[in-house]
C-alpha cells in the first residue's frame, strides 16, 4: 500500500492577496502553504480539469497575476516549481507550455533501465492481449476504485536489441478508457502516455515505484527464454495525475542481465 505523506507549514501569508483569489471566484488551497504554493496548486486544479491540454501555451505571468490577484513574481515563483517537476516546459522568449508525453520524456522521465554499457533506450513492445474485466482487489487498492468498477487489462513484452528483457502487465479504470479494448495492436503506440493523452485527454504527470526481486514464473520462462527459477526485478508502478489522482497501475518484470535500474537524484 502506498503512502503520501504532506509537511504543514505556517509562513506568514498575505490575508489581501488570499482574499483576492477567493473574489476572483478560485477554489482556495490550504492556507497553511506559502503564497506560491498555492498557486501552484491552482494551476495544478486547471491543469487536471484540461484548462490548458498538453502542449499548450499557459497564458502569460502578467495575465496569471491578474486573474489570481497576486504579484507577478509569485506567478514566476509557481511556474518554477512546475517546470522543475517537468509539469511545464519555460521556452526563453516564446513562453510556459504544457509538458507533454514524447520519446524523449518517456525514456529519460519513466523508463530508468539503462544499459551496463550506458546506453539508454526505449524498449520495443508485442501486445500479448488487452481485454476488459471486474476490478480484481488488489486492482481496486491501487487504482482506488469501488467494487463494482471494472478494468482494462494490457499484458505485453518488451524487448532491448530484439531480445526481450520485459514482461509488463498494466491496468487502467474502463472509465477512463472507454474503447481502449477495441485499439488494434497496430494503434497501442510503444509508449502509451502519449496515446492517454492523445486519446482519451488523460494526462500522466507524476509516478510512484517500487522494486522488488522475484523469480520467473512459467510464462515469463516462456516469453523471455529463460532457465526456470530465474532472478527478475519487479518494478511496480502507479501513474498519477496532476493531483495526485491513481491512473494505471503498471507492473514490471525485467530481466536485468545486462541492464540496470538507474535513478538519479539531485
Amino acid at each position: 500500500m502506498l503512502a503520501y505523506a504532506f509537511v504543514a507549514q505556517t509562513p506568514a501569508v498575505d490575508e489581501a492577496m488570499i482574499s483576492g483569489i477567493e473574489q476572483a471566484g478560485i477554489e482556495q488551497a490550504p492556507n497553511f502553504q506559502p503564497l506560491y504554493r498555492q498557486i501552484r496548486l491552482l494551476i495544478l486544479k486547471r491543469l487536471a480539469k484540461n484548462t490548458w491540454r498538453p502542449g499548450e501555451m499557459l497564458p502569460s505571468e502578467t495575465k496569471l497575476a491578474q486573474q489570481f490577484r497576486v504579484s507577478q513574481g509569485t506567478v514566476r515563483k509557481a511556474l518554477d516549481e512546475l517546470a522543475g517537476q517537468n509539469l511545464v516546459v519555460r521556452q526563453q522568449g516564446k513562453g510556459t507550455f504544457v509538458a507533454q508525453h514524447t520519446p524523449h520524456r518517456a525514456l529519460f522521465h519513466f523508463f530508468h533501465l539503462v544499459g551496463d554499457d550506458g546506453s539508454r533506450k526505449l524498449p520495443e513492445s508485442r501486445l500479448i492481449s488487452c481485454a476488459s474485466g471486474r476490478a480484481e482487489p488488489r486492482e481496486r487498492e491501487c487504482l482506488a476504485l469501488s467494487s463494482r468498477a471494472h478494468v482494462v487489462r494490457i499484458r505485453r513484452v518488451r524487448s532491448l536489441d530484439a531480445t526481450p528483457v520485459i514482461v509488463e502487465s498494466i491496468c487502467v479504470p474502463a472509465a477512463q478508457f472507454q474503447g481502449l479494448t477495441d485499439a488494434s495492436p497496430a494503434e497501442l503506440p510503444n509508449t502509451l502516455y502519449a496515446f492517454y493523452e492523445q486519446r482519451f485527454q488523460v494526462v500522466i504527470a507524476h509516478a510512484v515505484e517500487r522494486l522488488k526481486a522475484v523469480s520467473a514464473n512459467a510464462e515469463e520462462v516462456r516469453l523471455l527464454k529463460l532457465p526456470r527459477g530465474a532472478p527478475l526485478l519487479e518494478i511496480e508502478r502507479i501513474a498519477l495525475g496532476h493531483e495526485h489522482n491513481p491512473i494505471e497501475w503498471r507492473r514490471s518484470r525485467c530481466h536485468t542481465d545486462n541492464c540496470h535500474y538507474l535513478n538519479e537524484l539531485d
